[in-house]
C-alpha cells in the first residue's frame, strides 16, 4: 500500500524583493487507488505543489512534511523522489535535443530500476506504450519533445507513465492545449496506470473537462496557498457551474 502524506506544507520563491511564500499550510493524504483533483484559479499554487513535491530548485519548503511510505520525501534528490515512485507530468515539457525518445525513456527506466531492461522486451513495451497513445513507432526516434505539438508532449509523458509505473503520479494540467482527441487520448492513458490499484494520481486542472473521462474520488479547492473546500467528484460540478468566486472574494 503506498501513501503519499502532505502535512501542513509552506513553500516559498525566491524573488528580487525577497522570499515570497506560495503555500501556505497544505494537508493531503493520497492512498493507492484514489485519484484526487485539484483545482483553482491562477496563481493559487497548484503548480508549486507539484513542483515542490518533486524537488523543484526553485521552490524553499519552509515549513511541513511531505512522506511517501513513510519516508521524508523533503530529504531526498530529485532522482530519489523518482526512484521512490514518484512522477510528475510538467505542464510545459521541456525539450531536450540530441537525445531520442528510446534512449530517454531507456535510461530513465534504468536509473529508477537500477538496471537496464532487456532491450527485446522493452522494444516491445515502448511500441506497445506508443501505439495504446495514438504515436507512430517512428515516434521513438525523434529528439524528445523538440518539434513536437502540444498534444504530442502530453502523450509521450503519458508514455513515460506507463512504462515508469511509478507508485503516485502528480499531472500538472496534463489537460492543458489539448483537442478533444488528443484530451480523450490522454485520459485514457492515465486511467489505465490508475485501473492497476495499487497507484496514486494527483490531478492538477483549471477546468472539468478533463474529469469527464478522469472521474476522481477527490476534489479539493485551492485558493491562496491553501485548500480552501473538499469533496467529492459532485465537487467539480459545482465548481463549472459557479466558478471560484465565492472562494476568492473572501480574499479581497
Amino acid at each position: 500500500m503506498s501513501t503519499l502524506e502532505i502535512t501542513d506544507l509552506h513553500v516559498s520563491v525566491n524573488t528580487e524583493d525577497g522570499p515570497k511564500p506560495i503555500l501556505n499550510g497544505v494537508t493531503l493524504t493520497i492512498k493507492d487507488g484514489e485519484t484526487h483533483a485539484i483545482m483553482g484559479p491562477n496563481g493559487s499554487g497548484k503548480s508549486t505543489l507539484a513542483y515542490s513535491i518533486a524537488g523543484h530548485p526553485k521552490y524553499t519548503v519552509t515549513g511541513g512534511t511531505v512522506t511517501l511510505d513513510g519516508e521524508d520525501v523533503l530529504a531526498m534528490s530529485v532522482d530519489e523522489r523518482a526512484r521512490a515512485g514518484l512522477f510528475l507530468a510538467m505542464q510545459y515539457p521541456v525539450e531536450v535535443p540530441g537525445v531520442s525518445v528510446s534512449n530517454f525513456l531507456r535510461t530513465a527506466k534504468t536509473a529508477i530500476d537500477g538496471e537496464s531492461p532487456k532491450l527485446r522486451t522493452w522494444v516491445k513495451d515502448v511500441n506497445n506504450a506508443l501505439q495504446a497513445l495514438d504515436l507512430d513507432p517512428t515516434f521513438a526516434s525523434r529528439s524528445v519533445n523538440e518539434g513536437f505539438s502540444g498534444g504530442e508532449k502530453k502523450r509521450h509523458e503519458i508514455a513515460q507513465l506507463e512504462l515508469l509505473d511509478p507508485k503516485v503520479a502528480v499531472l500538472d494540467e496534463t489537460d492543458s492545449g489539448l483537442d478533444i482527441d488528443a484530451l480523450k487520448i490522454v485520459s485514457e492513458g492515465v486511467n489505465r496506470f490508475a485501473s492497476k490499484g495499487n497507484k496514486g494520481v494527483l490531478l492538477i486542472t483549471h477546468y472539468t473537462r478533463v474529469l469527464r473521462y478522469i472521474k476522481p474520488d477527490f476534489v479539493h479547492v485551492f485558493v491562496a496557498g491553501r485548500i480552501a473546500e473538499q469533496g467529492g467528484a459532485e465537487l467539480a460540478d459545482q465548481l463549472e457551474a459557479e466558478g471560484y468566486d465565492k472562494y476568492t472574494s473572501a480574499l479581497r
